[in-house]
């Protein structure tokens, strides 16, 4: 690289070179959020969702006794239907 390039490419480098900022004085004003009333009921229901049980106790007893007694009985078009489904999303 010859002298008079290396010249011109510090040049270059010089012109985009950071000019140094002065610093701005403050106005005494704070930044401030607020939410909507939107953004509130989204909250509160976030919270009552991660609150509750992924499990619905009462559905799972009432299946556990019919199973028991002996009462339960499952549908061998809609478990082949399932069945068939799963499989389909595997492959």
């Amino acid at each position: 690289m010859r002298i008079s390039s290396m010249m011109q490419v510090s040049q270059i480098y010089n012109a985009n070179a950071m000019k140094s900022t002065t610093k701005t004085t403050s106005t005494g004003k704070k930044d401030q959020l607020e939410l909507s009333a939107l953004g509130k009921d989204y909250q509160v229901a976030k919270a009552a969702v991660s609150a509750a049980s992924d499990v619905r106790e009462d559905k799972v007893a009432a299946i556990k006794a019919s199973m028991a007694d002996g009462s339960y009985q499952v549908s061998t078009e809609d478990f082949a239907e399932k069945l068939l489904e799963a499989y389909k999303n595997k492959n």
